[in-house]
């Protein structure tokens, strides 16, 4: 067993590298879509188009991409997706030589492809190595892959965080930026697909082992069967519109300059510091995240899930009534003459809405496997559905974003919280009553 473990090391690693590729190419979409706002001078949910393109991309591509990794297994899924991303992604670029608002987004929505596709494999794949490697009862491994799912979630968070605090460190003021100022992190996503591609190949990645009957199996069952990975795929569309609001209108928020929340009063740089704010809410996902994996090996993906969602109800209901002229200090890049790091004075509410990356932080994972547990041979076409519902990431900003446009006076960013607040909601119920899997009957071998 010790030494089966060492063949499986290479494969986690290589799963892990890709969880975070998802991650800095999603995350550039929100500090994008502030560039695209003020470039085309655009209202606030015009400017989030580019986060809907990319996550919209799932729910066309997500059930699809579930049967193309039935059918060519984990490897050759991956390198289709990360040749897709590379186009993606190179589109964006050209976008910025064109100064096209539509060509950004067919890039941003090519990109979501490959984002579905690589989401696809990476959790079943980390699933299935955590299950494969753990000794013990069945109890025991769902924990271990529970572990691996959130070390490979650190990665992402790390990946996401730096993507942030680039774009303010290279643009600090983004009202005046245009696309093709962000053509660094354009080059450096697209040397990332390059150098992951030639991994990928290089790598033996283990596969599921499939016979013909199986395969061809037109079974009347499926993950749909199933009511709590229903319950659980409505769960991943909330968490994943809730983890991507969270930071995409507190950002908004911050840097707007009529508001002038931040009370700078002309002096320092709202941008920077709004970005830096946004990029401690994933910094603090990363840090959640490597708790989770490390007490995954003992705390159930239920538990986990039904404290962070309680946590993460009640600190958001109250940063929405909090008062904003009360300030606290926070360490940020700020981009300021005295100093590129230093402190900068912040509304209390928005610490708070940056402490709830704590609790979104070990929600994917959890909601993962609860929903997938019992399915059997039905995992992947499950993940295949799960990635359908990751359009959340797309919708529920959106809606957040126009529920701001609506309301006068800057009162609607912190009354769009109300939708954060209602998908908590939903996720604490998920985690209480609706993982129970009431379908023990269907066949799953």
């Amino acid at each position: 067993m010790v030494q089966e473990k060492k063949n499986y090391l290479l494969p986690i690693i290589v799963m892990i590298f890709l969880f975070g590729m998802v991650s800095f190419v999603t995350n550039l979409a929100s500090p994008m879509g502030d560039i695209l706002k003020h470039q085309f001078k655009v209202p606030n949910w015009m400017g989030t188009l580019g986060v809907f393109a990319n996550f919209i991309a799932y729910a066309v591509m997500g059930y699809p991409a579930g049967n193309l990794l039935q059918k060519l297994g984990y490897k050759k899924t991956a390198l289709i997706a990360i040749a897709i991303g590379f186009v993606g992604v190179g589109i964006q670029t050209l976008s910025g030589t064109f100064e096209s608002f539509g060509v950004y987004l067919l890039g941003a929505f090519i990109a979501g492809f490959s984002m579905c596709l690589l989401n696809t494999v990476v959790n079943p794949m980390l699933n299935s190595l955590g299950m494969k490697i753990a000794t013990g009862d069945q109890e025991k491994k769902e924990k271990k892959a529970s572990q691996l799912l959130q070390a490979g979630g650190s990665f992402n968070s790390l990946a996401g965080t730096a993507v942030i605090i680039l774009t303010g460190i290279l643009i600090p003021e983004i009202a005046k930026a245009k696309i093709s100022d962000v053509f660094p992190l354009m080059y450096a996503a697209l040397a990332i697909f390059a150098f992951a591609f030639i991994v990928i190949a290089l790598t033996a990645i283990p596969e599921n082992k499939r016979d013909a009957q199986v395969t061809s199996d037109k079974s009347q069952y499926g993950p749909l069967s199933f009511r709590h990975f229903i319950l659980g795929a409505v769960g991943i569309f909330v968490y994943v519109g809730v983890e991507v609001g969270i930071p995409n209108v507190l950002n908004k928020w911050l840097q707007n300059h009529d508001l002038n929340v931040l009370q700078l009063h002309g002096a320092g740089n709202a941008e920077a510091i709004a970005g830096s704010v946004a990029a401690t809410y994933w910094f603090l996902m990363l840090i959640g995240r490597l708790i989770g994996a490390a007490i995954g090996g003992k705390v159930s993906a239920k538990s986990m899930l039904i404290v962070a969602s309680a946590v993460g109800f009640i600190l958001t209901i109250i940063a929405m009534y909090a008062p904003t002229s009360a300030l606290i200090d926070m360490p940020v890049f700020k981009n300021a003459p005295d100093g590129l790091f230093g402190l900068a004075s912040i509304p209390v509410n928005a610490a708070l809405l940056v402490l709830l990356g704590l609790c979104t932080s070990v929600m994917w994972g959890a909601v993962f496997n609860l929903a997938v547990a019992g399915l059997g041979r039905y995992v992947e076409k499950g993940a295949g559905i799960f990635m359908v519902m990751v359009c959340g990431g797309g919708i529920l900003p959106l809606l957040q974003n126009g529920i701001v446009d609506l309301t006068d006076n800057g009162v609607g960013y912190l009354v769009s919280y109300w939708v954060v607040v209602v998908g908590f909601g939903y996720l604490l119920y998920y985690a209480l009553a609706g993982c129970k899997n009431v379908n023990k009957d269907v066949p799953v071998e």
